[in-house]
């Protein structure tokens, strides 16, 4: 079935349908041109989303970059930005594929639709110009046969007339015999007319014209089926880059699983470890020297006892640096004003990078020295006397770098040294607990001489009778405090504690207790223990908690 044979007399229609077709073609190709455009700037806000989230500073500068979460955050903005290309690859193909060629094609179309057009219209201008002619002949026709009828009645009329001339009848003989003639002439122009128009008329609706129509009707599948492969091509240009996508997709599951929360710790601790020793335990700051008291054999400290106060005060500050504000400290070239461990890392970087340099400027002396032999061995080649000074040059950069390696080398072992020796330090420090007080318990001054050992344990290790059979403990502040009814305060052992001497208690590490009464500057306390037994122990092994 065709066009030319089924639809011979729907000319408009066929004309509304290939117009129709063509601003489909032309609506496909806005939808894919701002498609195109949507896709374009997808990937331009990808891109400036990828560019806002980037690390601004270089990556060597960037202490953040040896975290593996900062890689994978890194490597998830590439995999990003890799993707927006993709979408900026769609956006072309589509706007070269689809847009360009389309558009073209439709120009094209266009003007094959409008030359069939314009010929169908010729061949119906040519039979509408035949039809009016066979219409002109035929009145004609029909005037030239009433005008030859008149005439003919008029010369019978006249030729029965009496009173009639013989010159007016022949001439009316003659008028009638002349329009007889014309009116046969016509009839013959007339038949001839006709069977022209017939002829073109045939050809026209059985020739002419349906071959027109099938040319509509081939350019109209041709459209049809381009504008298909066009629709096709939007899953196409999807199609070829899903690998790639798929690659980036695949980048950033990559990414996820890099991430090593183990690994950032120990990259943290690399990147800042001091390498100082742990500061030592602080000093007791005895405030109540300054309090009027009954002097005694166990009193410590001067009598005024404000020098020491201080003297112990700022020892105290000065052990205490990691908590507090650290003062901006100008840079050295050794690098002393880093911790130790950072010291250590940054001079080991600087010798790295110098003696780099320094086998470049080796490898270059090497090189100019061969070149040299070269152009003395080969004149015509170059001048050796013009390497001179870069070698010159070479040889001083050599000198200097190995001074540099020399100096950066003294640096590091001192470095090391240090951290060594901090290290040591921290370790005997904390390998075991601090040592007691060397002063005697306050008990152990007021104990009188016919007192039995075992009756000053029994009494450390009880509380009071209140028969006055043993010695009171701490006879010597008696009278400055009474003794408390309830503890002043808690307190948590440290460390364990063996009271084997006159006035003490024994105490497990973490143990809780009561405190009964604070140190007095002798670096005793006073505790008691959940059992009941009351007695001194050392203020160093205790936590502290006043109510």
């Amino acid at each position: 079935m065709d066009w030319g044979t089924e639809l011979w007399d729907q000319f408009e229609v066929l004309e509304r349908h290939t117009q129709w077709g063509l601003d489909l073609l032309d609506k496909y190709v806005k939808f894919v041109k701002e498609r195109a455009e949507v896709e374009q700037a997808y990937a331009k806000q990808l891109r400036s989303l990828v560019k806002k989230y980037l690390p601004k500073r270089p990556t060597k500068d960037d202490p953040e970059v040896k975290f593996s979460q900062q890689q994978s955050f890194v490597q998830l903005l590439q995999e990003v930005n890799d993707f927006a290309g993709q979408r900026e690859l769609v956006a072309e193909s589509l706007g070269i594929r689809v847009c360009l060629e389309l558009t073209k094609y439709s120009q094209e179309m266009k003007q094959e639709r409008k030359m069939h057009f314009q010929e169908g219209r010729r061949a119906q201008q040519q039979l509408e110009n035949g039809f009016k002619q066979l219409e002109n002949s035929k009145r004609k026709f029909e005037r030239d046969c009433r005008e030859a009828e008149k005439a003919a009645h008029t010369a019978e009329r006249l030729d029965q007339d009496i009173n009639a001339t013989k010159a007016d009848v022949e001439k009316a003989k003659q008028q009638a015999h002349l329009r007889n003639h014309m009116a046969e002439e016509s009839k013959n122009e007339y038949a001839a007319q006709l069977q022209r128009f017939n002829r073109d008329q045939a050809h026209f609706y059985f020739s002419q014209m349906p071959q027109i129509f099938d040319k509509l009707q081939d350019m109209d599948e041709r459209r049809a089926t381009r504008l298909g492969a066009g629709y096709g091509l939007l899953s196409e240009a999807e199609l070829q880059v899903v690998p790639i996508i798929g690659k980036c997709l695949e980048g950033m599951k990559v990414a996820a699983e890099s991430v090593d929360a183990k690994n950032d710790s120990q990259v943290l601790i690399e990147l800042h470890k001091s390498g100082f020793a742990r500061p030592g335990d602080l000093e007791f700051e005895d405030f109540s020297q300054v309090i009027n008291r009954v002097p005694s054999d166990s009193s410590l400290g001067a009598p005024d006892g404000r020098p020491e106060l201080r003297a112990a005060s700022s020892r105290s500050r000065a052990k205490r640096w990691p908590f507090g504000k650290k003062n901006k400290t100008v840079a050295t070239e050794d690098f002393s004003h880093l911790p130790p461990e950072q010291q250590r890392k940054r001079l080991q970087q600087q010798l790295e990078e110098r003696n780099r340099e320094l086998q470049k400027e080796e490898d270059q002396r090497e090189a100019l020295k061969k070149m040299k032999d070269v152009y003395e061995k080969t004149p015509q080649m170059g001048d050796p006397a013009s390497l001179e000074p870069r070698i010159a040059e070479t040889l001083g950069n050599i000198e200097r770098l190995k001074l540099e390696v020399q100096k950066y080398e003294a640096w590091l072992a001192e470095a090391e040294t240090r951290v060594l020796s901090n290290r040591g330090d921290s370790l005997s420090r904390h390998a075991r607990p601090p040592d007691p007080p060397t002063t005697a318990p306050p008990d152990s001054s007021s104990s009188s001489t016919n007192s039995g050992s075992q009756d000053n344990k029994e009494s450390s290790e009880e509380p009071p009778s209140g028969e006055g059979q043993d010695t009171p403990i701490y006879t010597e502040f008696d009278e400055d405090f009474e003794e408390p009814a309830s503890p002043i305060g808690q307190c948590v052992a440290i460390y364990h504690f063996e009271g084997s001497s006159e006035g003490t208690v024994s105490m497990s590490e973490g143990e809780d207790l009561s405190l009964m009464e604070e140190d007095k500057g002798d670096g005793w306390t006073r505790v008691r223990r959940k059992q009941g037994a009351e007695g001194y122990v050392p203020t160093s092994y205790l936590r502290v908690t006043l109510n």
